[in-house]
């Protein structure tokens, strides 16, 4: 059974325009280039790291050539040219991973290729390109002429993360599309999907957790996913979640806060030794602090509230807990905790430092700025 095991991230990996998340802009105009006849002969597809290029390559190389398009416009899967490119035997699509063939004889290669029609009947022959930017600059101006003037049949896909780095001249002479992060909500809702699929237990926080780790990367997100899931077997629970992915815990920053607005300097330090315990390092601690309360300015205004990108019961936590926070406590707290953060690397006593910062949160309200003047000289001024 475990020799038939296969990963999320290609198991489920879309094959119709209409499976592909967080992308329509994208597959529509494709589609509706498809619907039309209005191909154009080469396309750009940019954006960051699994988010859908090389898929919705794949999935165009095999629509345009499919011989019995639904009314969607989505290959049908059953005529020969679908069933062919399904066993990988098809001739007329062709993939180079120009990571590992950047040569300009590699392109001379690809070019005595596209001179070829297309066989068994199809119209197109599609080419591939993954990670184009790794081209060399002479392999790229090999290309010029037949990206420019290819023949009617061939059609050229390019995909690449650093679209900075193509010549102008390629980029004049393609189709940019670009593709966007997916979003948090897209991402937990394909992997609501995946899970029922698979029989895996789920909790929506967890959810949540993969999808912000991930970061916009579908692939990714999956990854994690088939982690915690053969970790927790098949439950993904929010605790199981927060141990592998090695987050620190929202409880933790709540605690912290309460414990600061009731100058509880005992319970701050203690709390503090016990993330550091757990294997925290402390520039982590204070981003993930800084965010907390930036996170509770933002809850101090409905319409900014809409930024906040966590869990409904921990939204809940968040509002409560602002309430109680006055706003000038907030901007303080940020402040001197986004200057910790910066000096951080050059502390000798790592752990001391961020103790001094959080005293300094504990007595906010008494503490006396010292601040620099342009003649050096110390300027004392209450906060």
């Amino acid at each position: 059974m475990a020799e038939n095991y296969v990963v999320s991230a290609i198991k489920y990996r879309p094959q119709h325009f209409n499976t592909v998340v967080g992308q329509s802009h994208i597959t529509t105009t494709l589609q509706n280039a498809i619907r039309t006849g209005q191909l154009a002969h080469s396309f750009l597809f940019c954006g960051p790291r699994g988010v859908g290029k090389t898929t919705c390559a794949r999935i165009l190389a095999k629509t345009i050539n499919c011989t019995n398009l639904t009314a969607n416009i989505e290959a049908c899967d059953e005529c020969p040219s679908c069933q062919s490119y399904r066993d990988n035997t098809s001739f007329n699509v062709h993939e180079l991973d120009a990571a590992s063939n950047n040569s300009v004889d590699d392109i001379r290669e690809l070019i005595e290729q596209v001179r070829y029609a297309p066989q068994a009947g199809s119209k197109y022959k599609v080419y591939i390109i993954d990670e184009v930017h790794m081209l060399s600059t002479a392999a790229f101006n090999a290309f010029l002429k037949t990206l420019e003037e290819p023949p009617s049949y061939a059609i050229f896909i390019l995909a690449t993360t650093e679209k900075h780095k193509i010549l102008p001249t390629i980029l004049s002479r393609c189709q940019i599309f670009d593709f966007n992060r997916i979003t948090t909500k897209d991402t937990i809702e394909h992997l609501q999907e995946i899970c029922e699929k698979e029989h895996i237990q789920n909790e929506k926080e967890a959810l949540h957790l993969i999808a912000q780790k991930s970061e916009g990367c579908m692939r990714d997100a999956l990854s994690i996913m088939d982690k915690i899931a053969s970790f927790s077997g098949n439950n993904l629970t929010y605790s199981a979640t927060v141990e592998h992915l090695n987050i620190l815990d929202y409880d933790y920053y709540f605690k912290l806060t309460e414990a600061l607005l009731m100058q509880d300097s005992s319970t701050v330090l203690l709390l503090f030794d016990e993330i550091m315990n757990k294997g925290f390092e402390g520039d982590m601690f204070m981003n993930g602090f800084t965010e907390h309360f930036r996170n509770l300015l933002m809850c101090k205004d409905d319409r900014v509230a809409i930024l906040l990108d966590l869990p409904d019961s921990v939204k809940g936590r968040y509002f409560h807990q602002a309430i109680q926070v006055n706003t000038s406590y907030i901007i303080n707290a940020l402040s001197i905790l986004n200057q910790s953060e910066i000096n951080f690397k050059q502390a000798r006593n790592k752990r001391m430092h961020v103790e001094l910062a959080l005293i300094k949160l504990i007595y906010i309200q008494q503490a006396v700025q010292v601040m620099s003047d342009e003649d050096g000289s110390l300027l004392k001024k209450k906060s």
